[in-house]
């Protein structure tokens, strides 16, 4: 595997701006309670790995009003968007051209390094993991969203979304060497480097807790961005794959439909020295 963006065709796409902001109502609202938890010091330096158009970054450069937060994506336009839209919250919020597989950061640089919605996207996400502890300071946190495409579930209708869902993301991630399902693997990765303070949360984006719009507008962004790609990495056709997202998104806005996406928030923390 040399190619360490198999996606950069659908981060880059329009739909990825609608997908980042809708994802961002739907989930900051739960996640921001599990921040709030972490002991940072008050200028807090703050790492957003893959922070796309800065909806994440800006928001937690509000929530730490006398922090310091560096947004880094490899998607230019992203970024140019982010600076456009964050711009009364500079300098103390950057954006900059980096990746997460070798950031341009002296090691032990932030109380706090975000990474979401990045390591399904990517091809070995351990190396990623590992640098991103690289950078974070001893004492300093670590916070995750690592999606797990096991953990979406919708009603059955003519189609069994169940049948999408295992077969799709399995073969995607084997055509493209990604791991769609690392929500429930993340865990071991972060033992593995013999972090502490290992936690495994869940945002719970459903029809109770989230608008039916904001989490249909998620449905719909994943298929304007992946359903070509999804046609030519597996056994389902352009239609047949549309046609699961089309009764998804009808599950979704029906009023008496139910739905939930369960979104893993994992967190840990760099050891001291000495401690352990």
């Amino acid at each position: 595997m040399n190619d360490l963006n198999p996606q950069a065709k659908q981060m880059a796409d329009e739909s990825m701006v609608r997908n980042l902001a809708a994802q961002a109502r739907a989930i900051w609202p739960q996640e921001v309670q599990l921040i709030r938890r972490y002991t940072l010091p008050s200028e807090a330096c703050i790492l957003d790995a893959g922070c796309g158009t800065g909806e994440i970054a800006s928001r937690l450069a509000e929530l730490f009003p006398r922090s310091r937060v560096l947004g880094v994506d490899i998607v230019d336009q992203h970024l140019t968007l982010a600076r456009s839209r964050y711009a009364d919250l500079a300098p103390r919020l950057a954006f900059e051209h980096q990746s997460v597989f070798g950031l341009n950061a002296a090691d032990r640089s932030f109380d706090l390094t975000v990474c979401r919605h990045v390591l399904h996207s990517i091809p070995y996400a351990d190396r990623v993991i590992a640098e991103l502890v690289r950078v974070t300071r001893r004492g300093g946190y670590l916070h995750l969203i690592p999606e797990d495409y096991g953990m979406l579930h919708f009603q059955r209708g003519p189609l069994d979304p169940r049948d999408f869902w295992h077969t799709a993301a399995a073969s995607f991630g084997s055509a493209t060497g990604t791991d769609l399902f690392v929500g429930r693997n993340t865990f071991g990765i972060l033992a593995a480097l013999d972090l502490v303070e290992i936690k495994v949360d869940f945002v719970v984006v459903d029809t109770v807790r989230v608008p039916r719009e904001t989490f249909a507008t998620i449905i719909e962004a994943w298929r304007d961005g992946y359903v070509d790609s999804i046609a030519q990495l597996t056994r389902f056709t352009h239609e047949s794959a549309s046609a699961y997202f089309n009764q998804m998104i009808e599950n979704i806005r029906d009023p008496r439909g139910y739905a939930v996406w369960i979104v893993p928030v994992v967190s840990a923390r760099i050891p001291l020295p000495g401690a352990g």
